[in-house]
């Protein structure tokens, strides 16, 4: 018998069959089962879970009694505590209240009626002076397909652009109310620079350090006109946006105090990174609160605060005013006075011209004194 090597055996093909699928469970419902159990599954896995946010999440507003009311006509009293009830109160809510200021309550009316024609001004023309990063003033735009708002604003500062601008798209009206303005704006000024007068007599030293690198763009005034006719929830709803919207947009324009016109107001809300706080201000009296000038030079002993007026009246509609003062509006006097003493030095050329002078009529007397 011959033997066979095992080159000779013939090669077999290799198998590269798949596996048999695993078994599954007999009977009829058993894809049913196995879908049932993935739905389900996915169900509970990709559910979004029901959050509870705790109540405290907004600011809570805290109603305090009214801040200490100052008589302007005693601030350089020394017998008087006005200029302690001001140091004492700023720390605490950022606010005081002014009365006596000497502005007559007609210039002040006067403004106040004016002012409520700029509101009465088309829509479609309000665009043509839109506030924008290159336009400090005019009207705050509004978003969003609703128009009617509870509340619209204003940005009125002094300077020919924005008269002719508003001019253009409210020409009867503008030349009367800008004119009422500045002359509440001169005396608004003028009660400004003795408030600052204050701080600057504090225990803080008052740097030279006033714009922070911002754009001053002069005195500005923020109008507001308030709604009529708002719900109790609606007015609550808008409070709420207001302070969302303040806290994260912050100031529009560096200052050091802001003067409050805000006269038949039913509260006074104040904002800041302590709280939000109201009271009932007093009649007729100027709502003064610290601006972001006074804080960064006072190294944070005075806090700034942000304002705002809230009228319940739902049978009228009212107007209030803003006043921001710079502190470098303060130092206009100063900086004018200083001006002029360097104009009055003589500087040591002319020294040497006059002294030149002096010695040619000298010896122009004595030779004419010597002939005769």
């Amino acid at each position: 018998m011959a033997a066979i090597s095992p080159h000779s055996m013939p090669e077999k093909p290799l198998d590269f069959r798949a596996p048999p699928p695993s078994p599954i469970a007999s009977g009829r419902r058993s894809c049913v089962t196995n879908d049932d159990v993935l739905s389900d599954f996915l169900e509970h896995s990709l559910r979004v879970p029901d959050l509870i946010l705790p109540d405290k999440v907004f600011p809570k507003q805290k109603f305090i009694e009214s801040p200490p009311t100052v008589d302007f006509r005693l601030l350089e009293s020394r017998e008087s505590d006005s200029v302690s009830k001001i140091l004492d109160s700023v720390p605490r809510i950022g606010c005081f209240q002014l009365v006596n200021y000497g502005i007559p309550v007609e210039v002040i009316r006067s403004a106040l009626a004016a002012a409520i024609g700029i509101f009465k001004v088309p829509r479609e023309k309000r665009a043509a002076v839109t506030r924008s990063p290159e336009r400090p003033y005019g009207f705050e735009e509004v978003h969003g397909e609703d128009e009617s708002e509870l509340s619209e604003e204003f940005v009125w500062c002094r300077g020919g652009g924005l008269k002719l601008e508003m001019e253009g798209v409210w020409p009867i009206g503008y030349s009367n109310f800008s004119e009422k303005m500045e002359n509440l704006l001169s005396d608004i000024e003028k009660i400004a620079e003795k408030i600052l007068l204050v701080f600057r007599k504090s225990s803080w030293v008052y740097e030279d350090e006033r714009s922070h690198g911002e754009e001053q763009v002069g005195p500005m005034c923020y109008v507001y006109k308030h709604g009529q006719n708002v719900s109790g929830e609606e007015r609550k709803s808008s409070l709420r946006y207001d302070v969302i919207r303040m806290l994260i947009r912050g100031i529009d324009y560096s200052h050091a105090l802001c003067l409050h016109v805000c006269d038949g107001s039913s509260e006074f809300h104040v904002y800041s990174k302590k709280g939000w706080v109201s009271f009932c201000p007093d009649k007729d009296a100027l709502v003064i609160t610290v601006g972001d000038q006074i804080q960064a030079l006072s190294g944070g002993q005075y806090k700034h605060v942000m304002g705002r007026p809230i009228y319940k009246d739902e049978k009228e509609e009212w107007i209030s005013m803003a006043f921001l003062y710079s502190a470098t509006s303060a130092t206009s006097s100063n900086s004018d006075w200083s001006k002029l003493d360097k104009g009055k030095t003589i500087s040591v050329g002319q020294q040497a011209i006059v002294a030149v002078l002096v010695t040619l009529v000298y010896q122009f007397l004595a030779y004419v004194y010597s002939k005769f």
